[in-house]
């Protein structure tokens, strides 16, 4: 297959390394930052530029931009996109995306999913990118109706041959409820942590705790203030209920209340057992 990929940041990068390492496919990629299209080159991550003539040859597009850039890129490139090419997008949040492409696409005769990898890094940008990020992950594809045999069999062979362990098909509702909590409150929270003064103050006072909790606070602030303000509705719920909760920690301490806060302790314990 010829494979398009568009942005080489560090999921568009890493695939385009993982796709030159792990399969025979041939890749060609655009980024507005010619610097990264050189740099992929010369590591052989790519076999060129996508442009608008090899967008025509390309059997699979790979779209690694923000949500809105994404929408305006497909839209844009539409009358170069062959009809039947599969089109997939590994945003962070997919009911923007999807609503704005899914009839889109079928009006233009390409295929497009929706699809987030599970994988990354707290850096950014194909200086980071490596071919065996996604290695163990799971893809999260939202089919929206595509129900073509032969397209799913495409896009599952494709990417488990660059790593992936599994592959998870939900819907954009869905997908958007679950990772507001899974992977934008997370990063919320590292990000808010971090802002304590005693942040200043930790060096030989900390370990693993602190860097697991830390690790997401150095983020991506465009890219991560897009993909919250876009699902701002089902983070504000997981955000006002972490606050409750945390609340309630506060209170059995100001309480000086030992078994409020044992059996808080052992609530979240229980939680975490049954929830893996």
């Amino acid at each position: 297959m010829q494979i398009g990929i568009v942005g080489l940041g560090l999921i568009g990068g890493s695939f385009a390394r993982a796709i030159k390492e792990h399969t025979p496919h041939s890749v060609f990629a655009f980024d507005i930052d010619r610097s990264a299209l050189l740099g992929a080159t010369l590591v052989g991550a790519i076999d060129g530029e996508l442009t608008d003539p090899q967008l025509q040859n390309t059997d699979l597009l790979l779209l690694s931009l923000y949500p809105q850039a994404t929408v305006d890129f497909v839209k844009s490139h539409a009358a170069a996109i062959r009809p039947g090419t599969i089109v997939v997008d590994c945003c962070g949040v997919k009911r923007p995306v999807c609503d704005a492409l899914c009839d889109f696409a079928k009006q233009h005769g390409f295929h497009f999913l929706g699809g987030h990898p599970m994988a990354g890094t707290q850096f950014w940008g194909f200086a980071h990118a490596r071919a065996s990020l996604f290695k163990g992950a799971s893809m999260i594809l939202t089919t929206n109706g595509v129900s073509d045999i032969g397209v799913l069999e495409t896009v599952k062979r494709f990417f488990l041959s660059v790593g992936f362990e599994t592959l998870t098909f939900t819907t954009a509702d869905e997908h958007d409820k679950i990772i507001a909590y899974t992977s934008q409150l997370a990063h919320i929270v590292s990000n808010a942590y971090v802002k304590s003064p005693t942040a200043l103050q930790r060096k030989g006072f900390s370990a693993g705790s602190y860097r697991d909790m830390t690790r997401v606070a150095k983020l991506n602030v465009e890219m991560w203030t897009e993909l919250c303000l876009e699902n701002r509705d089902n983070l504000g719920k997981e955000l006002g209920l972490l606050i409750e909760n945390l609340q309630a920690y506060k209170d059995a301490l100001d309480r000086n209340d030992e078994p409020a806060l044992r059996q808080l302790l052992q609530d979240g314990k229980d939680t975490k057992r049954r929830a893996g």
